[in-house]
């Protein structure tokens, strides 16, 4: 309930909805160039994305086509730091709000 309250906060101020777009585009941007470079289903395209940008990386896909792995370098060194700006700027906040009520 408080992430999607903290959600919430973050679109009604300028700075943090900012964030929050520039995460959701790199995120659909990803999907994309995915999903028509090597081919992949939809969701397919924004699990790789997500698990690339947060770093997990699981393995069970790659890019096999040189533009899918020459994007995913590309992809990776911006995407890394947006995706992390965005997850520490929302655990900040969350402690903020979480000191507060204390």
């Amino acid at each position: 309930m408080i992430l999607f309250d903290t959600i919430k906060s973050f679109c009604r101020d300028k700075e943090y909805r900012n964030l929050l777009l520039t995460t959701a585009i790199i995120l659909v941007l990803g999907t994309i160039v995915y999903h028509y470079v090597e081919g992949w289903k939809w969701l397919d395209a924004f699990y790789f994305s997500f698990i690339t940008l947060t770093t997990i990386g699981f393995g069970d896909f790659a890019p096999k086509t040189d533009a899918g792995k020459i994007f995913t370098i590309i992809y990776t060194i911006i995407g890394v730091g947006i995706i992390l700006t965005f997850v520490n700027t929302v655990y900040q906040y969350y402690n903020k709000r979480k000191k507060r009520r204390k």
